[in-house]
Formats: structure tokens, C-alpha cells, sequence
């Protein structure tokens, strides 16, 4: 039987994912969006692509929630996105109301899948699902922790001129200022990215990562990324459809590991079929581990206020 997944916003990131999973034919799509047309339109446009690319996957755009009934995995990318001058963090209340509304749906139509979170402030909104849902926490991960990953692999290739896939990078913590890129567990080829660069130009490329976001948006004017985006939360419901039990960072449910508790915050974790098989630890220095207990103390006063709402 042909997998189902639905991907709740028919916005720029929801759209490409949809089309992503099809393209590789990794399950058939439900879009669903509170927009009247925008989803029909597009899982239309989307369908009518498959005889010229060569895939068979059905897509279908709705408005209506009970559509969702029987998916495996529910992709959550409703919400407001960035505008210039804006923060994750400015998004806070707004979209924590939207995913408590998004999330009552999907304990009503679809209470056995697995929730994957992209709506910023990615950890919080994860939490907030979390919470909403009722759901056990292997079943309720964010994505964006791989999506920064991506962009520092990016910087490092591009300042290196190698290819992208010989980058093996490393972020942790937050989706937002406080994440951490970690420079101890980076590596070009095998070969430590401190033994390649300078301090100064791997500070600047850490810079650079945790900006990532908003330099899209800077250039945009009025949108954020979306194939980056799309593309790492595809590959995640990949790994979780075909049971790769791939090592993947990810926002996880953090209940001791790295002596963290009561959180979801961005950490290597192993995902399956279940969605969250496993955290992985790695060696961190002290200052990362600072770094991290800095991230998730921000994270809480987050959660704190969405608790309040």
C-alpha cells in the first residue's frame, strides 16, 4: 500500500515538499491549507507534472482537515513566515495559536501518525505540538536543526571551493541566534575544519550559519527560504518512511541526554519508522556545552510563555 503523508500550509515550503515527495514517488500527498483554491491549484499544477518528470504519486489540495484521515506522517508548515527585521522569536504567540489549532485536527483525523514540526520558532512550535497533541514524544520532531546544518555545510564548500558532500558539519541547540554551529565535530574529508581555515574565517562562517535564515529573507524582502527548507524536511520523511534509522539532527524531545530535560531542542537523533528511534551523544567541548545550556534556557522561556496562552 502506497504511504500517505499530508503537509498542513500550502505556502512556498508546504508546496515543495509536497512536490519533493512526489517527485521521488515516496508516498501520495494530502495539501491542506485554510486558503481556499491555493491547495486544489497546486497539487493540480503538481499532478499535471508527472507524466513530463515520470511519476506516478497522487497529490490532492484541500481544504478540509478530515482529508488527513490514515497518514503516516503530517508535515506542519502553517504559520506566519519571517519579514525583514523580524525574529523567530517576534512569531512566538501568533503561530503557537495557529499550531494548537493545526494540531487539534490532527488528533481528531489522523491520531496514530507522526508530527513533523517546521513552523517557527521551530523548538517552542515542536513543544507546543507536543503538548497539544498528546502524543508520545518519538512522535513529535522538528526539523530545522538539519536545514542549519545544511547552510553551514554550504558556507564551508563554498569558502573551501569543495564539493558540499565532502562537508560534514554539525549544529545543535536552537533554531535561531543561540544555535551552535559546532566547529569540534566539523569536518572536510575527514579532516577538521580547524586544520583548513582560520579561527577568523570559521567565526565568520559560524556567524554566517546563525544569520542563514535572514539573509534569505533580507534579499526576498517578502518571504523566507523555501527549497533548503523543503528539501530537509523531505529527506526526513524519507528517513522515517523507509525505516532508514538514519542519524539525523533534529529537534527531539530531550529527557536527560546532554543533562537537559522537559525540551525539544535540536540534537542528533536516529530516525525511523517510529520517528524518533534514538538521541545520539557526541563529545562536545566545554564551551559547546555552555553554548547548549545557553540555547535550551532560551528555549524554555519560550515554552514558559506558550504555556500562557
Amino acid at each position: 500500500m502506497t504511504p500517505k503523508v499530508a503537509i498542513i500550509g500550502a505556502g512556498n515550503v508546504g508546496a515543495e515538499v509536497a512536490r519533493r515527495l512526489a517527485e521521488k514517488e515516496l508516498a501520495d500527498v494530502v495539501l491542506v491549507d485554510i486558503i481556499e483554491g491555493i491547495p486544489q491549484g497546486k497539487a493540480l499544477d503538481m499532478l499535471q507534472a508527472g507524466p513530463v518528470v515520470g511519476y506516478n504519486s497522487q497529490i490532492h489540495g484541500t481544504n478540509d482537515f478530515s482529508e488527513i484521515q490514515d497518514s503516516q506522517i503530517v508535515v506542519v508548515t502553517a504559520g506566519l513566515a519571517r519579514k525583514p527585521g523580524m525574529s523567530r522569536d517576534d512569531l512566538l504567540k501568533k503561530n503557537a495559536q495557529i499550531t494548537k489549532s493545526v494540531i487539534e485536527n490532527i488528533k481528531k483525523f489522523a491520531p496514530e501518525s507522526i508530527i513533523l514540526m517546521v513552523t517557527n520558532p521551530l523548538d517552542t512550535m515542536t513543544y507546543v505540538a507536543w503538548k497539544a497533541s498528546g502524543f508520545p514524544e518519538k512522535r513529535v520532531l522538528g526539523m530545522a536543526p538539519l536545514l542549519d546544518l545544511a547552510r553551514m555545510a554550504t558556507f564551508i564548500a563554498l569558502e573551501l571551493k569543495v564539493p558540499v558532500t565532502s562537508v560534514s558539519a554539525m549544529v545543535l541547540g536552537t533554531h535561531g541566534d543561540l544555535m551552535i554551529p559546532v566547529v569540534s565535530q566539523t569536518a572536510v574529508s575527514g579532516k577538521p575544519i580547524t586544520e583548513l581555515l582560520s579561527k577568523e574565517k570559521i567565526d565568520q562562517i559560524v556567524e554566517r550559519t546563525r544569520g542563514g535564515g535572514a539573509e534569505i529573507v533580507s534579499y526576498l524582502k517578502t518571504g523566507s527560504a523555501y527549497y533548503a527548507p523543503s528539501a530537509c524536511a523531505a529527506y526526513m520523511v524519507e528517513s522515517m518512511l523507509k525505516d532508514k534509522q538514519e542519524i539525523i539532527v533534529a529537534s527531539v524531545f530531550a529527557d536527560g541526554e546532554y543533562g537537559l530535560k522537559d525540551l525539544y531542542i535540536g540534537l542528533p537523533a536516529k530516525i525511523g519508522k517510529n520517528g524518533v528511534e534514538g538521541i545520539v551523544e557526541i563529545a562536545l567541548t566545554d564551551k559547546e556545552k555552555v553554548a547548549l545550556e545557553q540555547s535550551a534556557t532560551a528555549i524554555k522561556e519560550n515554552n514558559k510563555k506558550c504555556e500562557k496562552l
